[in-house]
């Protein structure tokens, strides 16, 4: 439920972007770093949440994330019509991602035996990319009706207060209800004695996995970020207008929902996590070549599903992956230095096509036609992704437990 809606507040005014133009009477640069403060406080925020969470364990160090989560998005709704308080709110719901999100594989590994680990990693991801198509859904829908209403220009409040609200009801349960760790351990794995952080995470800088590893998610979770991020001006050259290529964004966000729900699972059953992880970046690849190729609508919903399907599939897997190979490093501190290498990358990856591709604000913003074809940055993007390949390829086996 947290992580839900922690990505409903990264997204709420992405698909409006227009519209709270107008409302706040402001730039697109102004609206899109709404959202990019995400990615950017992430690189700044991770590293301190790792730390909180494995020094004072789950219940203290997402709790922090919880409170950040939903003072600040009811702040933000309670002072909706003030840019200058919604920036301070979206700046500090930010700060709380990296508190819930890197927790991940550490609830996994303390309240899960490791068999069903990988699987218990997906279904907080899985709820991410829910989040994701909920804030996409919702927030046209729920400025349409505030319109509709007889408001003389778009107004934003009734949907910020509403997500206030949202982000009130998904954190309480966790702050009342969440505890650091169960009486009981599932496993012998759950009793291991963690390094201290700062042990931890010099272990993992000189972990030749980890640093495989932190490589794969830079340039595949980067890759995602950027082609979310851009996918309307990759579609618009082929001819397709905004609502198909909003059609292909929401069939990779359905696939990647899929994918999170079922490829962990099949790697628990078969106690796998190399051999998946390298069928999942091979399975991406006809997917992100359909997307820089294909013009027809159908082909590239396709193509967009298979993309979306093994590329969000297999972030679970590769969590769990990190957690098991740098034992006895804290899983919070594994999974943070992925995470944290992912969203480089997709920082990376979109201000590189905006320098290199001569992109206005307003162009990666949506609300400006683009004629630039980035059709060789897709391709770069493909080489990159078999680049993954061998990269998974050169990963060992784990040193303790049964996954592979």
């Amino acid at each position: 439920m947290l992580n839900l809606v922690v990505e409903m507040n990264w997204l709420t005014f992405a698909p409006i972007t227009k519209e709270c133009m107008a409302f706040y009477h402001t730039s697109a640069m102004t609206i899109l770093a709404l959202s990019m403060s995400f990615m950017v406080l992430y690189v700044v925020v991770s590293v301190p949440a790792s730390y909180v969470i494995d020094t004072y364990g789950i219940r203290i160090g997402v709790g922090i994330g919880a409170v950040l989560t939903a003072v600040f998005a009811l702040v933000r709704g309670i002072y909706a019509s003030n840019l200058t308080m919604v920036l301070v709110s979206q700046v500090a719901l930010a700060a709380g991602q990296p508190f819930v999100l890197n927790a991940i594989t550490k609830v996994a590994a303390t309240w899960f035996p490791e068999r069903e680990r990988a699987t218990a990693n997906g279904l907080p991801v899985l709820a991410q990319f829910v989040g994701i198509i909920i804030a996409f859904l919702l927030s046209p829908l729920l400025l349409k009706q505030t319109v509709a209403r007889g408001a003389a220009s778009y107004d934003v409040r009734h949907l910020v207060m509403f997500y206030g609200y949202a982000s009130l009801i998904g954190a309480i349960p966790f702050l009342v209800f969440a505890r650091t760790a169960s009486p009981s351990p599932p496993d012998e794995g759950a009793k291991v004695e963690h390094l201290r952080f700062l042990q931890g995470l010099r272990r993992l800088l000189r972990h030749r996995d980890m640093i495989l590893l932190s490589l794969m998610f830079l340039i595949g979770l980067g890759l995602f970020n950027a082609v979310s991020t851009l996918l309307e001006l990759i579609l618009v050259p082929k001819g397709l207008g905004k609502v198909e290529a909003g059609q292909v964004g929401a069939v990779i966000m359905i696939g990647g929902i899929i994918g999170a729900g079922t490829l962990p699972a099949l790697s628990d059953r078969l106690q796998q996590r190399k051999a998946l992880l390298a069928v999942c970046l091979l399975g991406l690849i006809p997917g992100l070549v359909g997307l820089t190729l294909a013009t027809n609508c159908g082909p590239l919903m396709m193509s967009g599903f298979v993309f979306g399907f093994f590329l969000i599939g297999a972030a679970p897997i590769g969590f769990q992956y990190g957690a098991e190979v740098s034992r006895p490093v804290s899983e919070a501190t594994s999974q943070g230095m992925i995470v944290l290498a992912g969203q480089i990358g997709g920082i990376l990856f979109i201000t590189l096509v905006g320098l290199m591709g001569h992109l206005s604000i307003e162009s990666l913003a949506g609300v400006a036609e683009s004629s630039t074809n980035l059709t060789l940055f897709m391709l770069a993007f493909v080489v990159f992704s078999i680049a993954n390949v061998f990269l998974c390829l050169m990963l060992r086996r784990p040193p303790v437990g049964d996954a592979g």
